[in-house]
This record gives C-alpha cells, sequence and structure tokens, in this order.
C-alpha cells in the first residue's frame, strides 16, 4: 500500500494540486463553521469511525434492540382492537357534546355533523389473556398472548406529517432527533458491518413527512436512519464499478480517508467523523448487505410464515423477514413504514374495501415476526412495536362511502418482547372509544418506557443543540408505564 509520501498515493496528489485560492476557500469554510457552531452551541457529540457504545445504559438493560411497525396514517381502533357495543347501538345518534366540547379534529366540525359510527366488523375474545381482536386480523389475534396491547395512547397533533415527526422526535418541530438516532446515540451498535438503524418502506408512497422522520436533529448524522431501498441495491451506488476491483477500490477509500483525517484534524467538525466512517461502512456493506437482502437461503416454512410468495416481491412482509435478519446482525432499530392506513371514506380510502386490503397486508406478517424472533430466542431482548401516529374518531365523516377522522385522545398500540408484559392490556377507554376513563397515556410515556428497557434514564439521555439540553421526552413530564412491564 503507498505511503504517504509516496508519490503515486493518491491523496499527495489530490493536496499537491489544491490552489491558494482552494485553501483559503476551504478555511474560511471551516473557521467559520466553527465560530458559528460556537456561536449556536451545536451538538458536541462525536462520532465514532468504527461502531461503539457511545455511553453505558444507565441500569441493566431488558432489551437490546427495536423494530418498530409504524402504521402510517392511523390505524382505526375501533375497527380492529376496541370492541364497543355502545357505539354499535348508538350509531348515527349525535355523539354528547361533553366529548367533542374544546376538542379540534383534522376534517370535521360541529356543522357537518358528529354522528357516531358503528364498525362492521366482528370481534372475538382470543387466548388466555382474552383481547379482543376484530376478524380482520386472524393472525395477530392468534398470537395476543405474547402482546402487550395499550389502549390510552395520546398525541398532540392532528395532520399527518406532524404528528408522525411527534411520535418519532418527541416534538412537531423539525430539527430534533427520532427515537433510532436517541436509541443508536446512547447505546452504540453492534454490527461492524451495517448500519446501527435502517428504515424499511412499504405501501404505495413513502410515509408525509419523508426523511425528517427517521433524522438525527442535532446529534451527526451517523446516528440517522438509513433507508434500503426494496429493489436493487439496497442503498444507490453500493456496488463496485465495472472495472474496479478490491485492490484499486480500497487504495480509493484510504486516500479519501487521509485526506478526510486531515480536515478533520484541522476543523475538528464531527460530520468529516461520519464521512469517514461512512466510506468504511459503504465499502464493508458491499459484501454485508447483498447477502442481507438476499432471503433466498430461507426455507419454505419460513417464508410462508411471513406470507411472503415471491422472495424478490417488495412487500411489507418481506421487510419484516429483512427486520429479523438486520436484527440477527446486530442492528440496533430497524422501523418499517407501511403506508395507506388514512381511512376518511373516500374511495380509495374507504373501511369496507381499503382497509380489510391493508389490514391483510400487514397481518401475517406481524404475527410470523413475533414468532420467528420467538423461535430463535430473540424476543426476550428485542422490543417490537405496532401502531401509528394516531388513531381514529367513534364518529364517522360525511363522504362518498364510510369512514373516520383523526383522533389523538385515544388510539392503541401493541408491544411485544423486550421484558413487556405478554398477554396484557393497559388503559381503558369510555363506551364509545373516544378518550381514557383508567390510566390514560402519552407518547411522552411511550418514549421513556422504549428508554427505560434498553437501560436509558430518559431525563439523563440529552445533547446540547442551539444552545438548549434536548432529549427525547422534552420537557414536559414523562413516566416509565412500568405496569405494562414483566
Amino acid at each position: 500500500m503507498p505511503g504517504p509520501n509516496d508519490p503515486n498515493d493518491l491523496s499527495s496528489t489530490l493536496l499537491k494540486n489544491q490552489t491558494r485560492r482552494h485553501f483559503f476557500a476551504d478555511c474560511g469554510v471551516g473557521v467559520g463553521g466553527m465560530a458559528l457552531g460556537s456561536l449556536l452551541g451545536t451538538s458536541t457529540a462525536s462520532a465514532s469511525n468504527e461502531p461503539a457504545t457511545t455511553r453505558q445504559p444507565d441500569f441493566t438493560p431488558r432489551a437490546k434492540r427495536v423494530i418498530y411497525l409504524f402504521m402510517a396514517g392511523g390505524p382505526s381502533q375501533l375497527d380492529l382492537f376496541e370492541h364497543k357495543p355502545q357505539l354499535n347501538a348508538l350509531s348515527g345518534q349525535r355523539i354528547p357534546e361533553s366529548f367533542t366540547e374544546g376538542k379540534r379534529f383534522a376534517f370535521m366540525d360541529s356543522s357537518n355533523g358528529f354522528n357516531l359510527l358503528a364498525t362492521k366488523r366482528s370481534f372475538a375474545q382470543y387466548g388466555e389473556c382474552g383481547a379482543w381482536v376484530s376478524d380482520l386480523l386472524p393472525h395477530t389475534a392468534g398470537i395476543v398472548d405474547r402482546l402487550t396491547f395499550l389502549k390510552t395512547c395520546s398525541a398532540d397533533l392532528f395532520n399527518h406529517a406532524p404528528a408522525k415527526l411527534f411520535m418519532n422526535t418527541g416534538t412537531g418541530q423539525f430539527g430534533r432527533p427520532c427515537m433510532g438516532s436517541w436509541v443508536t446515540y446512547g447505546l452504540g451498535s453492534e454490527s461492524r458491518d451495517l448500519p446501527g438503524f435502517v428504515v424499511l418502506q412499504s405501501g404505495p408512497r413513502g410515509p408525509r413527512g419523508g426523511a425528517v422522520l427517521w433524522g438525527s436533529g442535532g446529534l451527526p448524522s451517523s446516528y440517522q436512519g438509513v433507508p434500503f431501498r426494496n429493489t436493487g441495491d439496497p442503498i444507490l451506488n453500493l456496488s463496485t464499478a465495472e472495472g474496479i476491483d478490491q485492490v484499486s477500490q480500497r487504495r480509493v477509500v484510504d486516500a479519501v480517508r487521509r485526506l478526510n483525517e486531515q480536515r478533520l484534524a484541522a476543523t475538528g467538525d464531527a460530520e468529516i467523523a461520519t464521512r469517514i466512517a461512512g466510506y468504511e461502512m459503504a465499502f464493508r456493506m458491499q459484501s454485508s448487505a447483498p447477502e442481507l437482502t438476499d432471503i433466498g437461503g430461507e426455507t419454505a416454512e419460513t417464508l410462508d410464515l411471513y406470507g411472503i410468495k415471491e422472495p424478490g416481491e417488495s412487500t411489507y412482509a418481506r421487510n419484516c423477514l429483512l427486520a429479523r435478519r438486520l436484527v440477527e446482525r446486530g442492528v440496533r432499530f430497524v422501523q418499517l413504514y407501511h403506508t395507506n392506513w388514512d381511512h376518511h371514506g373516500g374511495p380509495t380510502e374507504n373501511l369496507e374495501t381499503h382497509l380489510p386490503q391493508i389490514a391483510g397486508e400487514i397481518d401475517r406478517a406481524s404475527a410470523g415476526l413475533i414468532l420467528d424472533l420467538e423461535r430463535r430466542g430473540l424476543l426476550d431482548d428485542t422490543i417490537v412495536i405496532w401502531g401509528g401516529e394516531f388513531g381514529r374518531t367513534p364518529m364517522g365523516e360525511t363522504r362518498e362511502s364510510t369512514g373516520r377522522n383523526h383522533h389523538i385522545d385515544a388510539f392503541t398500540m401493541w408491544f411485544a418482547g423486550g421484558g413487556f408484559r405478554p398477554g396484557f392490556t393497559y388503559g381503558e377507554t369510555d363506551e364509545f372509544g373516544f378518550g381514557p376513563i383508567a390510566n390514560g397515556t402519552h407518547v411522552r410515556d411511550v418514549h421513556a418506557t422504549l428508554l427505560h428497557q434498553l437501560g436509558l434514564d430518559h431525563e439523563r439521555l440529552s445533547i446540547r443543540s442551539q444552545g438548549l439540553d434536548q432529549r427525547l421526552t422534552g420537557v414536559e413530564p414523562a413516566r416509565v408505564l412500568h405496569d405494562m412491564l414483566s
């Protein structure tokens, strides 16, 4: 390998070709950036070149990793998990004003009616725990004794993009780290050859809000989520260009690394450390990523467990299997987004035809993931989360067909593994499923509980960014939901 003074060394050649103009331009950017960072008090968190634990857990963790199944659009808890006979009995009647007084809804007000809407789904109790599940989720019904249901989660924002941002970052403002970034910052990654935080997407489009949902905010960008593509290379330009062998590519990567290290020594910019780590990770991923995404070696029984008919197809089921393969390889946080849960009552977003379709897309694979993790000994220390950014109203919307509006006062999530209490339901809503009557909770409580199970104190895990100390749970009160834990 050429040395730093070798005339054939690429970095030496590039350095010699720098002009005086480039030097002063670079210095200006570097000095100006440092001065601006000092004035703003930007994060002093740094990124290492190799995966490593950034800080030790605050206490003994129950879980090591997270798989978050994000149902983008707001699943209707009243058609999936909340059995409310009174809602059906009074369907068509106006909900009492005491429920809606002072409340705001995305597309409804008192002028277009707050009439209760019955569900057309049939419900039954399942498992030893007797959890209620509708006929839309038969496979989920089969694993209820492994799940922890939260019936009374509430949020602050009722439009999709800010609500998704709130669920992921604890605020509706741009520029804050998301859950996956906080977790990888707090615990590092166990994988040397794959990113610590990976995002997988399925459905007809990406989630409203886009990349900020998995952004790192004031943390170095090494902690942001890395979206894997559904076809071709998992990441663009990952494959080696034709005619380039591994030795030549290694030489280029080493040369670029030395240039970046010189720049890092001069500026102390954490993003340059991120860039160095990114080049090294990309080089290693040229072999690790194709092996990860090639599920052809999985048994027919495993593919059937997830409901995968064609291994090469881009589906939620395939992403669930990839999530298992990712956590097996040491990835700390995997987030799946499955879109189009928005059921207002339009021709393509209604409760009669579209909700059964999308529920069918995720039911078998979600249950299969839990069973597969369990039989491989991974469920005990893996937290699996299922839920959206909010739920749906007990009142119906007046549109072309039956639908429900966005609802933030009480919606359902479920959890599995990682020390959560199996076969348990936390929280209870009123006779219409509008709001909590016992154990009301907030998104901040979910965040605090998630971090707690990973051995992180939500009040201690913080960064200084833009002159403020920031944390996932913000400055409002948040509590760990100990009753949901085993």
